[in-house]
């Protein structure tokens, strides 16, 4: 699985990130979770802690915790400056500010950093991406895929996104996706086409309002069962 580093922007969230962000509830962190393109984020970290179990996937897991963490510090101070630089799109509830963005970006990164090591040897940490997922069928109960699916969607096309969601929905009974705006804080233009076919082959689809809010207007969830 090729993939070059500098091009990649490692930023994580925390486990309070991920509960408002996925409406996730105290059983849900109980039950057998995947995080679809995690990066280095502390969730399956913190889960773990707290004695829960969460298998994590992402290509950049391909690299060594050293490399990860200094691609991060290579590129946190241009991300924050162009925040900064566009302060109309951003939205300072969770976070306070750009500097309180960049804070919790380090203390989440360092918590995967000494997670990291321990848990690729549990397998916790797999490199694996969409569509392709290395697990039988319903190996999960809840599969959550947080920043890549509709918010890269210049990048990847309406059949790219229903191919992962469907290979979301072999592997996990739940599929839940946040945001669902774009890099340029639009709607997807892909999010009508996958709600559709969704609801043909018989899927419950719904859009969900949630309690965070980073780019403007990012604050709805995808919830799809079987």
């Amino acid at each position: 699985m090729a993939m070059k580093l500098e091009q990649v922007v490692p930023f994580g969230r925390s486990l309070d990130e991920y509960k408002k962000m996925f409406n996730l509830s105290a059983t849900d962190l109980t039950q057998r979770i995947l995080g679809v393109g995690d990066g280095p984020a502390s969730f399956n970290a913190e889960v773990t802690t707290m004695g829960g179990h969460v298998t994590s996937i992402d290509p950049i897991y391909q690299f060594q915790g050293p490399e990860i963490l200094q691609q991060f510090h290579a590129v946190v101070d241009d991300i924050i400056a162009q925040v900064k630089a566009s302060p109309e799109d951003w939205v300072w509830s969770y976070h306070a500010s750009p500097e309180a963005l960049r804070q919790s970006r380090i203390q989440t990164i360092q918590t995967f950093i000494a997670d990291y090591d321990r848990g690729q040897q549990a397998g916790r940490y797999q490199v694996a991406a969409l569509p392709e997922l290395p697990f039988p069928d319903q190996s999960f109960d809840l599969a959550l895929c947080s920043h890549f699916l509709f918010l890269y969607s210049d990048h990847y096309d309406a059949a790219f996104h229903l191919d992962s969601v469907q290979a979301m929905l072999r592997v996990s009974r739940e599929v839940r996706i946040f945001p669902l705006v774009t890099l340029m804080m639009q709607r997807s233009p892909h999010l009508e086409f996958v709600l559709r076919a969704l609801e043909e082959r018989g899927y419950s689809v719904t859009t969900v309002k949630v309690a965070y809010e980073l780019q403007k207007g990012g604050n709805e969830m995808l919830v799809i069962q079987s």
